[in-house]
């Protein structure tokens, strides 16, 4: 008989992302059946993942569906988030577990104290700690994201300009410290010769906008345009991505696809840039900053005013034309 096994991580985008090669692994591996338990507002990251047979959704608490998860009677529960929410599960259901091991100390040591312990770890290989136990190996293929027929956009769709390859700007982020400035964005596109698509939500439309006015037709504003997996769709077909540290960067990746991968406050060695094995994405940052990073997640302005940790990143690291 197959095991059935719980899979738990809440939020966000790319955090879900990155679980996917676990999922995967597990499913495959022990033929087991899996079901993930994940926010209500996340749901569609996984929802149409073949390797899942069942998606559980909270809006916030999980005695929501305390029933539905005893009922299940799980074999091995798997804590992709390790937080109180997960533990409350675990407590609950009192089944054999796993947590990937945080880094939360380790990561104040270094915004705080400038005392590096971090390990040269990606997150995905600490979420597959969680399976030693179960026998389950990393298979080094990546990251998966699957989009449902309903949302792929076609070409033919897009602008006539946009419709002979692109580069794909991932343009919001939660954090305005991790996120390019305007001034440094113009110039970038200014230095690619290919027609750009400014991905993003309804929040950014208005930064995009701006962008769009200085290039006229060579930028395409879809910000706010297009749902989360059309915004996947339109990554998949571009030629490259010029990402932010965020969840598009990750869809990305889960894509194959030539990431430039931009840093501003947060740094790659926290383990959460682009998960591609064997394969490189060119990680773009302004390195031996005494204030970088300034913290594990970001600010709504930059703490000390200049901004270096993107005002200062060379415009000549992206590339002309590929």
């Amino acid at each position: 008989m197959s095991k059935k096994i719980l899979i738990i991580r809440f939020s966000s985008i790319g955090d879900i992302v990155l679980t996917t090669p676990v999922i995967r692994c597990v499913k495959k591996q022990l033929d087991a059946e899996i079901h993930f338990l994940t926010k209500e507002n996340f749901a569609g990251i996984v929802s149409n993942n073949p390797y899942i047979d069942k998606v559980i959704t909270i809006k916030s608490k999980v005695s929501e569906v305390k029933e539905m998860l005893l009922a299940a009677n799980y074999d091995f529960v798997i804590d992709l988030h390790h937080n109180l929410r997960s533990s409350l599960v675990k407590r609950l259901l009192k089944k054999p577990s796993a947590s990937f091991p945080k880094l939360n100390i380790k990561k104040w040591l270094l915004v705080n104290a400038r005392i590096n312990r971090l390990p040269k770890v990606h997150i995905v290989d600490r979420y597959f700690l969680t399976t030693k136990s179960l026998g389950v190996s990393n298979d080094e293929i990546g990251l998966d994201f699957f989009i449902p027929q309903a949302d792929d956009v076609a070409i033919s769709s897009l602008p006539n300009t946009h419709q002979n390859g692109f580069i794909a700007f991932t343009t919001g982020t939660l954090r305005a410290t991790k996120q390019l400035p305007f001034k440094k964005m113009i110039a970038i596109i200014k230095h690619c010769n290919r027609p750009v698509i400014m991905l993003g939500g309804k929040n950014d439309f208005e930064l995009a906008e701006k962008v769009k006015n200085e290039f006229g037709e060579k930028v395409f504003n879809a910000c706010g345009k297009y749902n989360l997996n059309q915004s996947a769709s339109i990554i998949k077909q571009s030629d490259f991505v010029i990402a932010h540290d965020t969840g598009l960067m990750h869809i990305a990746a889960a894509f194959h696809k030539k990431i430039f991968s931009v840093w501003g406050n947060t740094i790659p060695e926290f383990g959460m840039y682009p998960y591609m094995p064997g394969e490189g994405s060119k990680i773009i940052e302004v390195k031996n900053l005494n204030c970088r990073p300034c913290s594990k997640l970001g600010f709504d302005k930059c703490p000390r005013g200049h901004f270096r940790c993107m005002n200062d990143i060379d415009v000549k690291e992206f590339p002309h034309s590929i």
